[in-house]
């Protein structure tokens, strides 16, 4: 069955980046000329997405505002004859078919995830992070979402999931959920895995392939969601669901090292490199903020004895 639907789980407060999101959602931070929130949905229509759910919560309103139809700005730039804009407005709302959900409470991923499950129904979904910014010649949703036909065509069997990864070494790989797996004969970039492990001590880590904000699950998924406990920081982690889904209930589970550039956008450092790197690569920016850094790095250059 070929993947159309994808949940962005919005409903966090976004503690890293107050004040900023005090009374703002985090995902609306502009990254150049867009909120990192579009960035994810283009992603995902991108990878072949028709239908976006987004489990939303308190002060989270400007997010379905922001994918809407806003009548009086169309309507303003189509008098004043600005077409280009008129476009780009457009463009937003058709996108995907957008559909929200409330999570009550912060309980973590796996709750939010478990929240949608009426709207996905019993069929595979994606799941995207819009604090993940991934950048590549063929989006990471795709790149997981070719393996997870592909291997549900060869096996003959159902397929748990198939979750990305990257290579995190030293003390950062404590920030992450990582992976236990064997390669996949035949591929360098497709792992089996054998077991997962939330936010080890470096010491602890199974490897150095850490879990990145990009799933494609199995709506089994939803049947370990259901009856895994509160975990770390009193949430519903979904590290915990995919390994009781692939340990307990022994569906097979999947990890893609992703072709890509990632941005934790959801770290301040995270989010200044991309808005770097996204200014250098836009086209009418690109060249004079170029300019600007180089002046400024110049400038700032000690003076030699």
């Amino acid at each position: 069955m070929s993947v159309t639907k994808a949940v962005f789980p919005v409903g966090g407060l976004g503690t890293r980046f107050l004040p900023a999101t005090k009374a703002s959602p985090k995902e609306m931070l502009a990254l150049v000329d867009k909120p990192l929130i579009q960035y994810v949905v283009e992603e995902a229509a991108l990878a072949g997405i028709t239908d976006a759910v987004f489990v939303t919560g308190r002060g989270k309103r400007a997010i379905e505002d922001h994918f809407d139809t806003i009548f009086e700005l169309e309507h303003a730039l189509d008098r004043k004859g600005n077409r280009k804009l008129l476009e780009e407005v457009r463009k937003i709302t058709n996108l995907a078919n957008f559909a929200y959900v409330r999570q009550g409470e912060p309980l973590g991923l796996g709750h939010a995830i478990l929240c949608a499950r009426n709207l996905v129904g019993d069929e595979p979904f994606a799941v995207l992070l819009g604090d993940d910014i991934v950048s590549g010649r063929v989006p990471c949703l795709r790149q997981l979402i070719d393996a997870y036909e592909r291997l549900a065509r060869s096996s003959g069997e159902v397929v748990g999931g198939v979750i990305a990864v990257q290579r995190v070494r030293g003390p950062e790989i404590s920030s992450y959920g990582v992976i236990k797996a064997e390669p996949v004969a035949g591929s360098r970039r497709l792992f089996r895995v054998r077991g997962l492990v939330e936010k080890p001590a470096p010491d602890k880590a199974p490897s150095d392939l850490a879990i990145i904000g990009r799933y494609v699950l199995a709506p089994a998924i939803f049947e370990s969601l259901a009856v895994t406990p509160r975990g770390r920081g009193g949430e519903v982690q979904l590290t915990d669901a995919l390994r009781d889904l692939t340990v307990e209930r022994n569906y097979p589970l999947y990890a893609v090292l992703f072709e890509g550039r990632r941005y934790d956008a959801g770290d301040k450092l995270g989010f200044l490199q991309a808005t770097v790197e996204f200014a250098l690569a836009n086209a009418e920016l690109g060249p004079p903020f170029r300019r600007y850094l180089r002046e400024l790095l110049r400038r700032r250059r000690p003076a030699r004895a």
